[in-house]
């Protein structure tokens, strides 16, 4: 007998998600193995998966999958805040940066059988809200360019190295712009090329930080701030990497519940992968918003620690 209590799933698929595999016929043997009641959603247009997760909530379901990229999760989990209801992540995306601070398995038919209760554990983490919209990591400057130029062909020819490829385009005549931030009620003023307040510290690579002072569930958000990048950055956070599997360089860091955060001159702005305008950027804290499935410790597979 199957252990799973997730008998009632609704699944929304993001069509465009940058994965070619067949999942329909993997998801249907491992969910009718689970004796599974499950319906499938396809989004067609921006904020569908936020309204399919939000009628998942009236349904009554048991849990809720997203299969997609970083901004198929976040529209998900928008939908799905403070309701109780655990999301399963099924990366699909290029970057799914969130499912590898989580540990949830690239694999397909390893992410589904997390419905597997046996295999899996209900985490509450954080996000963060700008505007009416919900949030896990947003970046302003040489991050959001990258996301510009790395074309949804480019991602779906060569996944992250997309980025990269657009990183080290705009690397070396990239402008330096002012901040000023409001950080809990100080007001801070500092120069740099990007700036970030995230929720989770991967970059996305093996087990690659940001920082290992960043934790998606403890109530605050981490603003950082990139202040220059060159060649001896770059060498010094290829050097942290090695020795410490954390970025180091020029980078600040602070931890908030509340910020409020402008550019001059004003840079592109990018929210879990997808361009997004604001004018004006306050950002408060949303803790514990939303329940994630991730692998029991046991049922993890092994990670390659970055070298």
């Amino acid at each position: 007998m199957p252990s799973t209590h997730y008998q009632k799933v609704h699944i929304i698929v993001n069509p465009a998600a940058g994965r070619d595999e067949p999942f329909l016929k993997t998801l249907n043997d491992t969910l009718n193995r689970l004796e599974v009641d499950w319906e499938i959603f396809i989004t067609k247009q921006a904020g569908d998966a936020t309204r399919f997760a939000q009628a998942a909530v009236e349904a009554g379901v048991n849990a809720v999958a997203a299969y997609g990229g970083d901004g198929t999760v976040r529209e998900v989990a928008s939908g799905l805040r403070d309701s109780q209801i655990p999301l399963l992540i099924l990366p699909g995306g290029t970057a799914n940066v969130l499912s590898i601070e989580l540990g949830i398995p690239r694999d397909f038919s390893q992410a589904i059988s997390l419905l597997d209760s046996s295999r899996s554990t209900p985490k509450a983490i954080d996000m963060g809200m700008v505007g009416d919209q919900a949030f896990f990591h947003l970046g302003m400057g040489l991050e959001a360019e990258m996301n510009k130029e790395a074309d949804r062909e480019a991602k779906n020819r060569n996944g992250i190295f997309a980025y990269v490829n657009a990183a080290l385009k705009n690397l070396r005549n990239f402008p330096t712009t002012h901040y000023h931030l409001e950080l809990d009620g100080e007001k801070i003023e500092i120069d740099g090329i990007n700036c970030m307040v995230t929720t989770f510290g991967s970059v996305g690579v093996g087990e690659l930080k940001l920082s290992h002072a960043i934790d998606v569930g403890d109530g605050l958000l981490d603003v950082l701030v990139v202040q220059e990048v060159n060649l001896r950055t770059v060498l010094s956070a290829a050097a942290g990497a090695v020795f410490s599997g954390e970025l180091a360089g020029p980078l600040q860091q602070w931890q908030v519940r509340k910020a409020s955060i402008i550019a001059d001159p004003p840079q592109p702005i990018v929210c879990d992968g997808e361009l997004v305008k604001f004018n004006k950027i306050d950002i408060q804290v949303l803790p514990k918003a939303v329940t994630i499935l991730v692998p029991n410790k046991k049922s993890r597979p092994p990670v390659i620690k970055s070298a």
